[in-house]
């Protein structure tokens, strides 16, 4: 009896390490943030700690003579060490200059945090921009984050947070 009950206690461990495994959203070299980049999920092996994104903007991989620039889109599962050694790497690169090729990567934590494609955080601030509406908030305090729109439009902030002041 006692060795039986080990037996279940293994599995349900076991089973349960394998349910909280990190999912994050995995492409390669995609022309945009769709298809693939938001509807292939992978479950991460148990080393990768971090969701990572990829953007890429320039011309195709082989030279072409007035090659149209575009963006590469990649993500993937990674762990830390690789994240902070990326992004160390694409950072002198990351210029976001339309006439330039460039390059950044960002990392999350958390299932599925690379669906979008986010350039950077800002502080906490009581006033944000949220899809070009201006949202005064006297009572709450709210993180947004700018999003690139990769269909050309005009750029977009997401409400990631808030909180009420108290």
């Amino acid at each position: 009896m006692f060795r039986n009950s080990n037996i279940v206690a293994a599995i349900i461990i076991l089973g349960i390490d394998i349910a909280l495994g990190l999912e994050c959203y995995v492409c390669l070299d995609q022309d945009g943030n769709n298809g693939k980049c938001l509807q292939t999920i992978m479950t991460c092996p148990a080393e990768a700690d971090q969701c990572m994104t990829e953007i890429r903007w320039g011309t195709t991989p082989y030279w072409q003579a007035g090659a149209e620039k575009q963006f590469y889109i990649s993500k993937k599962c990674a762990t830390k060490q690789t994240c902070e050694r990326t992004m160390r790497k694409t950072m002198p690169f990351c210029t976001h200059v339309w006439y330039e090729d460039w390059r950044c990567s960002e990392c999350c934590g958390g299932d599925r945090c690379n669906y979008f494609i986010i350039s950077g955080g800002l502080p906490w601030f009581p006033v944000c921009y949220c899809q070009q509406l201006l949202l005064q908030l006297r009572y709450y305090s709210a993180r947004c984050c700018f999003v690139h729109d990769l269909t050309g439009a005009s750029p977009h902030y997401i409400l990631l947070n808030s909180t009420k002041n108290t």
